[in-house]
């Protein structure tokens, strides 16, 4: 029902937020409750909930080791994708404060297509300037930092190379990446002859640049792999570590019972009138 209502129903605060945090809390009540109120009856309130909060914490750390090996889920909890991150805009890349990218042409080496293409998407966000919108959310102080066109057409990328990375194993104590950087060459592209290309004409596929254009140069990027797995990762280790606390309190309940035990059996072994 309730995914059905989702279509019709207006979003507000009531609905999903705490609607939605109200469902999980009940289902948790249900579903945990459910089986200590079980085991209580039959193991006592103390033990009870020992065993149940230790048969959950167990259940998490399957359900959170799964999660961390395998592929996530878009709608689950996760960190930062991995994405390009710009640096700077330089006319040359000899000109770059990064020193790793000064001689990329020619220690680097020149991207494919597929690269070159992601590359580009986080150049078209960098180079083209943001407009606010009415009513919409207001831009941050350093959207336009790097903009030089005004629209995406306005320029084109001819070379994209990268250099760097890394792909470290763990198995031999490798556990941080090499830096990847990526520059991209770009260029404003020439007024069109209107005579050539006139209104309705299809522009030229590879159109000629403006070489004595003041926009032309390169954007340097640095790879920022993210922490996709870093939320799993937290809760597996903090699944683990209450599993072996709540296991840990068992022990300890079973050695303070064997310990009662052997009171209570030394106590009946003494015979009666010794004073002992």
């Amino acid at each position: 029902m309730i995914p059905l209502a989702s279509e019709v129903l207006h979003k507000t605060l009531w609905y999903p937020t705490i609607l939605g945090i109200l469902v999980v809390l009940f289902a948790v009540a249900l579903f945990c409750g459910s089986i200590y109120v079980l085991l209580a009856t039959n193991l006592g309130a103390r033990l009870g909930f020992l065993v149940t909060f230790t048969a959950l914490t167990g259940f998490m750390v399957i359900l959170t080791s799964l999660w961390m090996t395998t592929a996530s889920p878009l709608n689950t909890l996760r960190g930062r994708v991995p994405e390009w991150k710009v640096l700077e805009v330089v006319e040359s890349p000899g000109d770059a404060k990064t020193e790793a990218v000064r001689n990329i042409e020619t220690e680097g080496k020149e991207v494919g297509d597929a690269k070159a293409a992601d590359v580009k998407a986080t150049t078209d966000v960098a180079l083209v300037t943001h407009v606010e919108i009415p009513a919409g959310e207001p831009l941050e102080e350093d959207a336009n930092e790097f903009a030089l066109f005004s629209e995406q057409p306005d320029y084109k990328v001819e070379h994209t190379y990268e250099i760097g990375g890394s792909n470290p194993n763990p198995l031999d104590f490798e556990l941080r990446h090499t830096p990847l950087y990526a520059v991209a060459e770009f260029c404003e592209l020439a007024p069109l002859d209107p005579d050539e290309f006139p209104f309705g004409v299809a522009p030229p596929k590879n159109p000629p640049c403006d070489e004595e254009s003041e926009n032309n140069g390169f954007i340097v990027l640095e790879r920022d792999l993210g922490s996709v797995r870093i939320p799993p990762i937290v809760a597996f280790v903090s699944s683990t570590l209450l599993f072996i606390l709540g296991l840990l309190f068992l022990h300890w309940r079973e050695r303070d019972e064997q310990e009662a035990e052997k009171r209570a059996a030394s106590t009946e072994l003494v015979p009666a009138g010794t004073g002992a």
